[in-house]
């Protein structure tokens, strides 16, 4: 039996979020439940599984993203968690953000280096 875009999206979730994923799906289930369908299904069951960019490849344009966005310290967590747990190294999270500097300016990307701290800090990257 082929799997639902759900399934689909959910095991990919679970790939690069792991526990993080889950708990924003959760956080959702009361009040919009359909936002973590979308989020499921859209997100990862059909954009996270091309083939044309690997994981590590979609986070770091992720982390991008977010940072150029700015206000997005929630999912830069999750995010930086989640490029973490395919492969990005730390370093690389940090370059990803300097990269950033000339597009955004130093306030939104210092904002996200000082979630990354967070997350190293909270994986026991740093002290």
């Amino acid at each position: 039996m082929e799997k639902t875009r759900y399934e689909i999206g959910l095991e990919k979730l679970a790939e690069v979020d792991g526990r993080q994923g889950d708990r924003v799906i959760q956080s959702l289930k009361e009040l919009a439940p359909d936002l973590g369908k979308f989020i499921i299904e859209f997100a990862f069951g059909d954009i996270y599984t091309r083939p044309a960019l690997d994981l590590k490849q979609r986070e770091c344009v992720t982390l991008s993203s977010l940072a150029v966005l700015g206000g997005t310290e929630n999912q830069l967590r999750v995010h930086i968690n989640g490029a973490l747990n395919v492969g990005v190294t730390p370093e690389e999270v940090i370059e990803v953000f300097i990269q950033c500097i000339p597009y955004v300016g130093f306030p939104r990307v210092l904002n996200a280096v000082s979630v990354a701290k967070e997350v190293f800090k909270s994986r026991k990257i740093i002290q």
